[in-house]
């Protein structure tokens, strides 16, 4: 259910790699249990973009704010921000020599000293919820790689976060994969979670997103429903690049 009250805000965002400019003056606001799914060519920025939100990308200029809040630059307030808003990698991170369900608990008990008894209970109720509570026991590398991101995702929930971010969750993954993972998006989505995705996934951006995002070379080129940005897109931009993964 989306509320009309902004929970993350950029503004004039802009942020350099040297003489790379990859953002250039964006500007997006996402509101709570919005998703947006941001696309675009390679290297346009999107992924910047959605590290930005979490300050594992500092920008150079422009403000983003979350909650209210501008983004902490370091110490509490910023590891306060991390647990906030939940990050989903492309590849998965996760503790090789901890079990699926230490990976999941890890961070409500370490970093907000929650009770470990508490955190096993919703722990277990996350992993039921991605499908993979019978993989408790066992450690990452007993599971597929779509498994494992479904741990991930569960391990993102398990902070309770406001919003989550995805940075190209699906795309080290094998075809087969795939699906299972954008089916718990999916219903992560419906469910009302505040979600920034960026993928290569047309399907996902057309059937679970509030809105998409369309950058390249580093600027915010176009946004709007899924419906208009697909069967309707306004720039020659837009136009281009659905031309070429369309039609494959």
């Amino acid at each position: 259910m989306t509320t009309s009250e902004p929970l993350i805000v950029l503004e004039h965002v802009n942020k350099h790699f040297g003489p790379l400019h990859v953002l250039q003056d964006v500007s997006l606001t996402v509101s709570r249990g919005e998703v947006v799914v941001v696309i675009g060519p390679s290297g346009s920025g999107k992924s910047t973009l959605c590290r930005a939100i979490n300050r594992l990308e500092p920008i150079d200029g422009g403000t983003i704010t979350f909650d209210g809040r501008p983004l902490p630059a370091e110490g509490k307030a910023l590891a306060r921000l991390r647990s906030e808003v939940g990050m989903v990698f492309q590849s998965f991170n996760l503790f090789a020599h901890k079990t699926i369900l230490q990976n999941v608990m890890l961070g409500p008990v370490k970093v907000r000293k929650e009770k470990p008894d508490s955190v096993r209970e919703r722990a277990m109720s996350l992993l039921d919820r991605v499908g993979i509570a019978s993989q408790a026991d066992k450690y990452p590398a007993q599971l597929s790689g779509g498994q494992q991101q479904r741990v991930a995702i569960a391990r993102a929930l398990a902070m309770q976060p406001k919003a989550l971010l995805f940075d190209e969750p699906t795309s080290a993954l094998d075809p087969e994969m795939v699906g299972e993972v954008l089916d718990v998006m999916t219903s992560l989505a419906k469910d009302g979670m505040t979600m920034v995705v960026v993928t290569h996934e047309m399907g996902f951006a057309r059937h679970a997103a509030d809105r998409v995002v369309f950058m390249a070379d580093g600027q915010l080129v176009e946004e709007s429903t899924p419906v208009d940005f697909f069967e309707n897109p306004k720039s020659e931009r837009a136009r281009d690049f659905l031309s070429k993964i369309l039609t494959h």
